[in-house]
């Protein structure tokens, strides 16, 4: 058990007050900050701290992999720590962007190999060959857009903005409100040549602005969707994602709640401050709302169109009555399980026991702070710290140093207790 330090990184869409504030670092930074990396991806590990020395995660589990990682862990998927930890602020909408399944990432990622394009170059579409399930779960109320929405409600949509330019998509899609007709729709408009978007996106803006003056616009079925519509112009004008986003659920977390991403999904995350957990990968198709590669056909392989209903995810209670305040967010992925932990400096003396053993998992405080022990070792972590727990260490127990204090428990989702 170590003290871990993040890996931060700075985007434009990223936040100069949320990481600064949750780390309690000067406030408002320098530069946007966006995320904080908690793992071993070889673009940015944490740091192992031990003696008052950083070390990489990377090289820690790479001169250890048994110890830090367990033979269950190894067996199952390799030397490698399998998922990537993150707290993600997004003070301005990331890209559209979508993740490949596990078999199109390693084909994706072998031909680009063959072809012999950096792995840093703008151009790359595959960084490495593993896929990105993801769990997006609130810190603060959390804006997104996902998976497509039902066809007929969006027929609905199209038509209450009452624009004639969108009479041929939205009959289109009318007349074949199914999964090959939302490709054809997004095909469509994602391919539009520069004079016909110029023409119909202004037109289509100008409908959101009409539907959204409605009297008594906040009773309206899409106002929320013509709202992001517009906002999301205002950063990338001319671009034809701001049409897509019509076409997908929009999305509000509070806090507490959760969201997973398959393969295949198109969504981007619009505004707010989240823990994310992903199996280790940084693969990305991006289908617009960015200025960086937008890869369409390659895009058009991995989207998944089928129409979901994507359900908002709460943690689930532990049914161990020594694990209180423990709850778990639910998912298929196997190579990440994230649980959280609420404790009060009146529960039970502030302490939650049962973290047993199992696998490696990375600790992070997000309000608070606590009293980490293993065994006869202890260390304490406040807002924004972490702590690295190896697959060797045993008898892990967290007390609250706060009136209240939120932790997140990352581990692999085949081994961890």
């Amino acid at each position: 058990m170590r003290q871990l330090e993040g890996a931060l990184r700075s985007y434009a869409w990223g936040s100069r007050t949320a990481l600064a504030e949750l780390c309690g670092r000067t406030s408002p930074s320098a530069h946007p900050e966006a995320e904080l990396w908690l793992g071993a991806h070889p673009a940015d590990p944490a740091r192992v701290v031990e003696d008052g020395s950083p070390r990489s995660l990377r090289d820690v589990v790479d001169a250890d992999p048994a110890g830090e990682l367990g033979d269950r862990c190894i067996a199952e998927f390799g030397a490698d720590l399998p998922f990537l930890l993150k707290v993600l602020a997004a003070e301005e909408p990331l890209s559209l962007q979508a993740h490949p399944s596990a078999e199109q990432a390693r084909e994706g990622f072998a031909r680009e190999e063959a072809a012999g394009i950096p792995i840093d170059s703008p151009e790359r579409n595959y960084r490495d060959a593993s896929h990105k399930p993801e769990l997006v779960v609130a810190l603060t109320r959390f804006e997104a857009l996902a998976g497509f929405r039902d066809p007929h409600r969006t027929v609905r949509l199209l038509e209450a903005l009452a624009v004639p330019e969108l009479d041929p998509y939205t009959g289109l899609l009318a007349g074949q409100p199914d999964s090959g007709g939302l490709r054809a729709l997004f095909t469509t408009w994602i391919t539009l040549p520069s004079p016909a978007l110029s023409a119909l996106l202004p037109a289509v803006l100008d409908g959101c602005v009409a539907y959204l003056s409605t009297p008594d616009a906040s009773g309206l079925e899409f106002a929320a969707e013509a709202q992001t519509a517009l906002e999301l112009s205002e950063g990338y004008p001319g671009d034809a994602g701001v049409l897509a986003s019509l076409l997908l659920n929009r999305i509000t977390l509070e806090p507490g709640q959760g969201l997973f991403l398959d393969a295949g999904n198109l969504h981007a995350y619009l505004h707010g401050t989240a823990v994310e957990i992903m199996a280790n990968s940084d693969n990305v198709l991006r289908g617009g709302l960015t200025p960086k590669h937008v890869d369409v056909p390659e895009l058009l392989r991995v989207l998944d169109f089928d129409s979901v209903d994507v359900p908002i995810l709460t943690p689930v209670p532990s049914p161990d009555p020594e694990n209180g305040g423990w709850g778990v967010y639910e998912t298929p992925a196997p190579e990440f399980r994230l649980a959280r932990i609420d404790l009060d400096l009146d529960t039970t003396d502030g302490a939650a026991t049962g973290f047993g053993s199992g696998g490696p998992r990375i600790l992070l405080c997000t309000s608070g702070a606590a009293k980490v022990t293993c065994e006869t070792r202890s260390l304490v972590v406040e807002s924004g710290g972490s702590v690295w727990i190896s697959a060797a260490d045993r008898d892990i127990q967290v007390q609250s140093c706060a009136e209240h204090t939120q932790l997140f428990v990352a581990g692999v989702g085949a081994v961890h207790g």
